[in-house]
């Protein structure tokens, strides 16, 4: 192994170790040997995602006048996914070696293990034991359920492998409520499910996984400029939320790797410690869904009868947090020890500011922090917590590890001039604020 690969290892492990000692993503069903892609969000990490999510909402559902919210069912009718392509088409080839029995995801089996001389798509040796693969076969990634008491094939339905299709099936409720014109958008943020062969690298490939999607009705002319307007849009939103974007990449998808119902794909890559992998994707999925759920619209400017063609911007939850972790993620020395901090942007930091009495066993001290600090501050910012465990030195380590921009110190000099310390997370630096002040300084430094 290089140091490189050393080092990536190396930082994949500081990131599930802080996950879970901090209170972000826990392995799913632990107690019980846990269950292979799937992670529980702790109260740090449920409230990363919400805040996620809330900046995405506000970008591109309430800050525009051209889109419409949606939250559809998880469960829908077969037919959805019998007219989508899902049941027949939507699947991973699956290779089982002979000796170990384990399964893989032929595409994904590393290059090295390829038996000299063979096809790109015909790997031969298991990468883990060493033995013999055999023919790939289709594994469709659905999960498979039935909806009621009856066990025929009527009965049978699936958990949804995408959120877009019901945004499809709701376009003309859509357009019969609210008479939107060409080009509009629905957006819908909710669960997926894909029955993945190889679950693995933290996050980044699970079972059970979160989705914002948009699905942007055009007229098929000049599609192109929308795809190129959607691509900087999601390009500025990384960048808003904190993704390093030196290492996001762009990547055109070729046409025998796109998705079904795509006829261009672009696929926004980041660089992870265990390689440059897909973070977000932008199709142009034309008329292909409204066309085979037999949708159309009433185009009033042209008098007739359209299936509007479509832009589908996608951004993974999941995804989105494990590259804002990993851009986040710093260390420094401080006091002459390695200190690992979370740098987050203020606005999607979980906690805003943490507050402290100097000294637990004092209680005007903790008396006035509680009071007159910590509960204007909560009830004004939400995402405040109180730590007084431990000594000031300890608690700004914790802090650091969970992201929080600010910790606001409550001492002797407090009581008589209503000041406190304020400690800036990335610096060290502390600032003397007047109490009266300290809400407009936050408010100040978190937009």
């Amino acid at each position: 192994m290089s140091q490189k690969e050393e080092q990536n290892n190396d930082l994949m492990e500081k990131i599930v170790s802080l996950c879970k000692r901090r209170g972000f993503i826990f392995p799913g069903s632990e107690i019980y040997g846990g269950l292979a892609g799937t992670w529980d969000f702790g109260h740090f990490g449920a409230t990363l995602k919400n805040n996620i999510k809330q900046n995405w909402w506000k970008k591109f559902v309430d800050g525009r006048r051209d889109m419409y919210g949606l939250d559809a069912a998880i469960l829908m009718r077969q037919e959805v996914w019998q007219a989508s392509g899902h049941v027949a088409g939507f699947a991973d080839p699956m290779v089982e070696c002979e000796k170990c029995k384990e399964k893989f995801r032929a595409d994904q089996i590393p290059r090295t293990v390829l038996k000299e001389g063979s096809p790109k798509d015909r790997p031969l040796i298991c990468p883990d034991c060493g033995g013999k693969l055999g023919e790939a076969k289709q594994f469709n990634m659905m999960f498979k359920t039935k909806i009621g008491a009856s066990d025929d094939s009527s009965a049978t339905s699936y958990l949804r492998p995408e959120t877009a299709q019901g945004m499809f099936v709701n376009f003309k409720n859509t357009v019969d409520a609210f008479h939107p014109k060409l080009p509009f958008g629905m957006a819908q943020i909710g669960k997926a499910f894909r029955n993945e062969i190889t679950p693995r690298d933290f996050i980044f490939r699970i079972r059970e996984f979160e989705q914002m999607e948009i699905e942007y009705f055009i007229r098929s002319e000049g599609w192109e400029k929308y795809f190129e307007y959607w691509k900087d849009e999601m390009l500025s939103w990384m960048a808003e939320i904190g993704i390093d974007m030196d290492k996001v990449h762009e990547l055109e998808v070729p046409e025998e790797d796109r998705a079904h119902y795509s006829s261009r794909t672009v696929d926004f890559e980041f660089d992870y410690p265990f390689g440059r992998k897909e973070l977000f994707g932008l199709a142009y999925r034309t008329d292909f869904d409204l066309k085979n759920h037999k949708l159309d619209y009433v185009d009033e400017e042209e008098g007739k009868k359209i299936v509007p063609h479509v832009i589908e911007p996608t951004f993974g939850v999941d995804r989105a947090i494990l590259a804002i972790l990993l851009s986040a993620y710093s260390e420094d020395q401080k006091d002459g020890e390695v200190r690992p901090f979370l740098k987050f942007k203020r606005s999607i930091a979980p906690v805003i500011c943490a507050v402290s009495p100097l000294l637990k066993n004092k209680p005007e001290l903790v008396e006035y922090a509680n009071f007159k600090v910590y509960a204007p501050l909560k009830t004004e910012f939400g995402r405040v917590v109180w730590d007084d465990n431990g000594n000031i030195g300890k608690r700004y380590r914790r802090q650091d590890e969970i992201g929080t921009p600010f910790c606001i110190v409550v001492d002797f000099d407090t009581l008589n001039d209503d000041t406190v310390t304020v400690r800036d997370r990335d610096t060290g630096e502390q600032e003397r604020v007047k109490l009266t002040d300290l809400v407009q300084y936050i408010k100040n430094r978190i937009n």
